[in-house]
């Protein structure tokens, strides 16, 4: 037996069903078991490495879970939904377009449970299951954050089932028919894949069409999971071609008003501390320019700051102006070696980190960005992949390690002194932070960036607001080695709260 329970922290599940365009309002509930499966490929390619989950691993995974049908268990929950009126331009003319925003709603201190009743995973299945879940951050949407987890057992009832072979009577006063979709397996896939390619022979069809049913038919099973729904649409497809059509039986009272309870949403007392976001565009910034775009960061959010809760509230802890002893958010770039082909070396994440934390008005703005454009006009689209603590997250620079090495120059933030250069600044740097003493600290002539070899006068190393005093201008590479392993993330120096001095650990 394998059990999954899916907990959504804001109470709201955003998923629009295949075939049903947004604005008809209707819900995917619950989430298909295809929609589960590209989750899982989805957290693998951006937040797991080869070596924790190779892809042999994920494919027999992925195989096994859709080798049976699973029930489900549902929380009390309401159909709602938003609406809003979508700006557009027509050549000179400007009007509207409405846009509804359906989701299911519950209490944020339930859960929906899915279960496998006969499944068995292996050792490296269930430690690959364990690994991939921990790191989703959302399911349907990206507006659905999600915290999901294996549950050791369920012994309780499922009101979400298959219909099985009785179709015609499954359907009663008290359950209603909904179709969710299933992966098909290798085989059936292989022997549907044959089929339409021989069939589009047959009827000789043009070059474009064939282009495009071959495109959304890779020979490897596993990479038809990802085939994005635009393509599909943009080639014909009525369903994807990798996912079959089940009948399940539903309670009619799933989405209704009466079902749920007048219940207290849950919330934290205790502040988050990390933002992390995707960052899309073309073309990424370099991690040369790092010190830039972090200071592009801030202005972004100080710019929600002013929208969201006017110029008079602005947070302290966005300002730089607050909590002392660093304890304000730092602004820092995530550009790792190899992070995705071809792109080695460009900011492809972002992270926003206080010590002191954020709290529900830092959090609702941190939620509210979108864009970080730069002074040349280039913009950037930034993604909220999670709010939370260290703890929850997956990204390097906030691992505990040992040994770190710089990503970024450290430029020194005191003047130089007799026994007090740079090595001896980052030691008293470090005790101010509360952090040990490292046992070597080690310069680095130069560091490996996407196959490139780079120095420090290679990187942008000034700020852009006037009249800063910088004992620095040059910069340098450093290797820290500590005893016991410290957490991230670590920046330190001039301008580390903007990625300059930033350390990453080595692997």
């Amino acid at each position: 037996m394998l059990a999954i329970a899916f907990e959504f922290p804001a109470g709201r599940y955003h998923a629009t069903p295949w075939g049903r365009h947004v604005n008809e309002a209707d819900v995917g509930w619950p989430p298909d078991p295809w929609r589960i499966a590209r989750a899982l490929l989805a957290t693998w390619r951006r937040k797991a490495t080869p070596d924790e989950v190779p892809r042999e691993t994920l494919a027999r995974l992925i195989e096994t879970l859709s080798g049976e049908l699973p029930g489900y268990a549902l929380p009390p929950a309401v159909h709602a939904h938003t609406r809003h009126y979508m700006p557009t331009r027509e050549g000179r003319a400007e009007k509207t377009t409405l846009v509804f925003d359906a989701f299911a709603r519950f209490g944020a201190d339930t859960r929906l449970v899915a279960v496998w009743n006969s499944l068995r995973l292996d050792g490296d299945e269930e430690r690959a299951l364990d690994l991939l879940l921990a790191r989703l951050s959302y399911l349907g949407r990206a507006e659905s954050w999600v915290e999901a987890r294996r549950l050791p057992q369920w012994n309780d009832p499922l009101d979400t089932c298959p219909a099985g072979d009785g179709v015609e009577t499954a359907a009663s006063d008290s359950h209603d028919l909904v179709t969710l979709l299933v992966p098909r397996s290798p085989a059936e896939y292989a022997a549907l894949r044959a089929r339409t390619l021989a069939d589009a022979k047959q009827r000789r069809a043009g070059k474009k069409e064939m282009d495009a049913i071959v495109a959304t038919l890779p020979i490897d099973w596993l990479a038809s999971l990802e085939v994005e729904s635009g393509a599909l649409r943009a080639a014909g497809w009525s369903a994807p071609p990798a996912a079959r059509a089940v009948l399940y039986t539903r309670p009619t009272s799933a989405l209704q008003p009466a079902a749920v309870p007048r219940v207290r949403t849950r919330r934290s007392h205790t502040r988050v501390r990390v933002a992390r976001y995707a960052v899309y565009g073309k073309p990424l910034c370099r991690v040369e320019d790092a010190v830039r775009f972090g200071e592009r960061m801030r202005r972004a959010i100080m710019g929600r700051c002013r929208t969201i809760l006017g110029p008079e509230s602005l947070p302290e802890v966005f300002s730089t102006h607050g909590p002392s002893g660093h304890a304000h958010a730092f602004y820092l770039p995530e550009a790792h070696e190899g992070a995705r082909p071809g792109l080695a070396g460009r900011v492809h994440h972002a992270i926003v980190f206080a010590k002191a934390g954020f709290d529900r008005n830092a959090v609702a703005v941190l939620e509210g960005l979108r864009r970080v454009a730069d002074a040349d006009g280039r913009a950037w689209q930034v993604i909220l992949e999670a709010v939370g603590d260290l703890p929850a997250f997956a990204s390097p620079l906030l691992r505990h390690a040992q040994e770190w090495r710089s990503v970024t120059p450290y430029l020194h933030p005191w003047h130089r002194k007799p026994r007090f250069d740079a090595p001896d600044q980052i030691r008293r740097e470090l005790r101010e932070r509360g952090l040990p003493d490292p046992t070597a600290v080690e310069p680095v002539a130069e560091i490996a960036v996407g196959g490139r070899m780079l120095r420090p006068i290679h990187f942008h190393r000034f700020r852009s607001k006037p009249g800063l005093t910088q004992p620095d201008r040059q910069g340098s590479f450093w290797t820290l080695r500590f005893a016991e392993p410290v957490p991230g993330p670590l920046a330190l120096g001039f301008a580390c709260h903007f990625g300059l001095g930033l350390f990453a650990p080595l692997e």
